[in-house]
């Protein structure tokens, strides 16, 4: 059967691809952010995942206001990038696990949670960005199983029910019948940051570095009794990005042990998060 191998969490801010496209990794704002993925990119090398199972939200890429799902997931052979308008570039043709994705589609399915399945799906900077973080300068050197979530339309999946999203597309992984497939749970976005309104620019440390500790234990039970509107209080209206963090958790197995966290302020108006697991 596959192996899920780890889970690595991380920011995906457009302004990070801004900074890559003009060499600013080692500008002074930049450099503690980029230095940070030092270990990131050591453990990636010794684990050698081939799939990404990637947990990230739609930014008006492939749905908008008129239509949003609140679970979908790409079963494509390979997936492009596009200009959202932020300006960063486009990057290199993604190749996708087909087998692999239609396998959790199918235990989706019998675990009696609706997905909508896109054949065609474009990869925003929620997915390309941490992809370009983790293995820089190269062309991506594994396969992408993107799941997105809903996280700008109320109503919005609580955190309960992406756990049990989560939970099902990790059982599905962990069934499929490809012995030499190494699995990395990925989870992308925020953690606390809003963007617009009277509060744009609202960081929250100390819940960021709670979520933090809760995930990294696996204990998932903290972050049932959030509600998405208690999310959007304590994080801002972009801090429900955390829901790919509590799938991607979810999704990997109970246990594991921490190689790598880091938290830096700003990443432009956000706060920069990564965590990576390993499992045991």
């Amino acid at each position: 059967m596959a192996k899920i191998v780890g889970m690595l969490n991380s920011t995906h801010v457009p302004a990070i691809g801004g900074a890559i496209a003009k060499g600013k990794q080692q500008d002074p704002y930049w450099k503690p952010w980029f230095d940070s993925f030092a270990p990131v990119h050591a453990w990636l090398a010794k684990i050698k995942p081939t799939t990404i199972v990637t947990f990230s939200n739609d930014h008006g890429l492939n749905f908008f206001l008129n239509a949003i799902p609140t679970f979908a997931i790409g079963t494509a052979p390979k997936f492009t990038s596009a200009d959202e308008g932020w300006g960063i570039p486009v990057f290199s043709e993604y190749k996708g696990n087909e087998e692999l994705s239609w396998h959790i589609r199918e235990g989706l399915h019998n675990a009696e949670i609706d997905m909508t399945t896109c054949q065609e799906m474009y990869l925003d900077h929620a997915i390309t960005i941490p992809i370009e973080l983790f293995w820089p300068a190269q062309e991506c050197p594994v396969k992408v199983v993107p799941i997105l979530t809903n996280t700008i339309l109320f109503p919005i999946p609580n955190a309960s029910r992406c756990e049990k999203m989560g939970k099902a597309v990790g059982a599905a992984i962990e069934s499929w019948n490809a012995p030499d497939e190494r699995i990395l749970v990925v989870g992308g976005g925020g953690l606390s940051h809003q963007l617009e309104g009277e509060r744009a620019g609202h960081i929250n440390k100390k819940f960021d570095l709670e979520c933090v500790d809760h995930l990294s234990s696996y204990d998932l039970e903290w972050f049932r009794k959030l509600t998405s509107e208690d999310i959007v209080e304590v994080a801002g209206s972009q801090g429900l990005e955390l829901l790919n963090w509590i799938s991607a958790r979810s999704a990997s197995p109970a246990k594991m042990k921490e190689i790598h966290r880091f938290n830096h302020i700003p990443i432009s108006n956000t706060s920069g998060t990564v965590l990576a697991l390993e499992t045991i």
